[in-house]
């Protein structure tokens, strides 16, 4: 048996494209060159890895197996280089996925601090909810994840790395917001514009808010926190969301702040933020560097 890195390449940007276009496209080569790669790893392996639908390719069981294996091939084979290069500590890129809040309001400050430190200019981030982010983790379309809502997939390893505050808002003309503090009694048949299934705000408030209203309302399921936002400031219902995405519309009048009793301590609302990582997935130096970055980082 004698497989390359080049089909190894090839096999990895299939699972990222899902045809054999956009890889070639990805890869700079011929189609043909790329169908032939593929075709000639799965001789030598004697078993398909795709499974072939409406000229899509899609990751059956034995694609599966041997992704992970590629992925840290491939990711050792781009860190070579490094070791006869002292001009650059890392090599290759990082490959983030951020949850909403922390795509938006943390990331941004995490990696220009981490471009500082460690001198590598080459990351990509996509922002999704918690849920999306941790498929992509699995399809290895992604090195690591920074979400809110922590993962129990067998699959991925969460480590929390900091936290942040969560806070109910509502329009400033309601009544419920001349109440300080506001009480849960004052919640009861209460409405709510909510984020969609899988983010982490939606799973906070349905875990530590919704237990103590006997009777709320669901008006509204929305996939961003600026359409919360305003959705709130309209009157439409009460919001749940972190501190960070509220603070400006708060400064500027929009939305106000309902103060829950200090006194209370069945609430705590503090939420985690989770690193996540595929369990089989290989740690580069630079992935090693950006997770202790993360671990020690200080967002205040």
């Amino acid at each position: 048996m004698n497989i390359s890195l080049k089909q190894l390449n090839v096999f990895s940007s299939i699972t990222q494209h899902n045809t054999l276009t956009a890889a070639a496209e990805a890869l700079y080569l011929s189609k043909a060159a790329v169908s032939m790669a593929l075709a000639e790893l799965e001789k030598q392996l004697g078993h398909p890895l795709f499974d072939r639908v409406n000229n899509r390719l899609i990751l059956n069981q034995e694609g599966h197996k041997l992704l992970p294996l590629a992925d840290e091939l491939l990711s050792r084979a781009n860190n070579i280089s490094q070791l006869f290069d002292a001009d650059h500590a890392f090599s290759g890129q990082l490959k983030i996925g951020a949850s909403d809040t922390l795509g938006n309001h943390v990331v941004p400050g995490l990696l220009s601090q981490f471009r500082q430190q460690s001198q590598h200019f080459s990351q990509s981030v996509v922002i999704s909810n918690s849920r999306l982010i941790c498929q992509k983790l699995l399809d290895y379309e992604l090195d690591i994840g920074l979400i809110e809502g922590k993962s129990h997939h067998p699959e991925l390893v969460a480590h929390q790395f900091s936290h942040d505050q969560m806070c109910i808002i509502a329009a400033p003309h309601l009544a419920i917001s001349q109440q300080t503090p506001c009480t849960f009694t004052n919640l009861e048949h209460s409405e709510w514009v909510l984020r969609e299934a899988g983010s982490g705000s939606r799973e906070f408030f349905l875990r530590t808010i919704a237990p103590h209203i006997e009777a709320w309302h669901e008006v509204f399921e929305l996939n961003t926190t600026e359409a919360l936002i305003n959705s709130v400031a309209a009157g439409l219902g009460l919001g749940c969301l972190s501190t960070l995405a509220a603070q400006y519309a708060i400064n500027d009048g929009r939305v106000i702040q309902l103060q829950l009793p200090h006194s209370n301590n069945t609430l705590n609302m503090q939420r985690p933020f989770w690193l996540v990582v595929h369990k089989d997935k290989y740690h580069s130096p630079l992935l090693k560097s950006f997770i202790a970055f993360c671990h020690q980082w200080d967002n205040t």
